[in-house]
């Protein structure tokens, strides 16, 4: 079951599984993406992007995931709705009135980050 006031949704791909960004998910998403996770509003995210939010997601519940791994359990026919659960879960990790202004969200201004492929805002 998700919780998102801990910041946990469900997702399922392979199985049923769980997102969590935690500071350590978190540190991970920055690592693999050389970029920190507050520029993941600065433009369009594209596939790479995405499967390294999803992977970063995942590792609490499954610390040896790799990054190949996790794109072969990402279905592009459900690409839509797993980039949505990603974003959920994203906005779920910052509480409201956590970050900057007083608002939550990863860039501080209370917006879900732009995670859609396509360049749709999800």
């Amino acid at each position: 079951m998700a919780n998102k006031q801990r910041g946990v949704v469900d997702v399922t791909l392979d199985k049923k599984r769980r997102l969590k960004f935690d500071l350590n998910a978190l540190s991970e998403l920055e690592d693999a993406l050389g970029k920190p996770v507050t520029q993941l509003n600065d433009g369009t995210v594209g596939m790479r992007e995405l499967r390294a939010m999803v992977w970063a997601g995942l590792l609490h519940e499954d610390p040896g995931l790799t990054l190949r791994d996790t794109g072969e359990l990402i279905d592009l026919a459900r690409i839509e709705e797993i980039t949505e659960k990603v974003t959920e879960a994203l906005t779920a990790a910052f509480p409201q009135g956590g970050g900057k202004n007083g608002k939550g969200g990863p860039n501080g201004t209370g917006r879900k980050p732009n995670a859609s492929p396509s360049g749709r805002s999800a």
